[in-house]
């Protein structure tokens, strides 16, 4: 029983971003709405509520994964890297995340043992990567406005590649 509830409890975390990166979307979509000014940290932390040293290593994930610069100085703070319009949300949730991967399949080192029989991979992977283009077109900008409206479209006929390892197993690129 205790294995039930502890992969019951793993599935519920695979779909659901993390703190830190709520975090991470939060503190970037607050400096975005000010795009000229510069942000210190304790400003940051009063303003959207996060306490200070989860800020200060929020903060440093983003500086680390280039979203942010940081001056230095009496005046300094923090101010984004480039234009909100040209940073996704998927790049914000890579930074804390990883490679968003829906199913094992999708992991960059996939150790999957059903690899050789399973029949949804390729679909899995179409719907990861429509996930991923999805997150790749929502921009930080978007995430600033109040009335933003995300908009997909789903097409089918989007073409997978065969990696090494599906070519190995037997399964091809539809």
């Amino acid at each position: 029983m205790l294995l039930f509830e502890y992969f019951r409890s793993y599935c519920k975390r695979m779909l659901r971003l993390t703190k830190l990166t709520d975090y991470g979307i939060l503190l970037l979509t607050h400096i975005a709405a000010d795009e000229s000014r510069l942000f210190a940290s304790n400003d940051l932390a009063n303003a959207t509520r996060i306490p200070s040293p989860t800020v200060s290593k929020v903060l440093q994930t983003l500086l680390g994964a280039g979203l942010l610069e940081s001056i230095r100085g009496a005046k300094g703070g923090y101010r984004l890297a480039r234009p909100a319009a040209e940073i996704s949300v998927r790049e914000i949730i890579d930074c804390f995340e990883g490679n968003i991967a829906l199913t094992e399949c999708n992991l960059d080192e996939s150790r999957c043992d059903q690899l050789s029989v399973c029949a949804t991979q390729n679909n899995w992977k179409r719907i990861n990567e429509a996930v991923r283009g999805a997150l790749d077109n929502i921009s930080l900008k978007d995430m600033t406005e109040k009335d933003f409206m995300p908009v997909f479209s789903i097409r089918k006929g989007l073409s997978i590649q065969s990696s090494p390892s599906m070519t190995k197993a037997g399964i091809g690129a539809v």
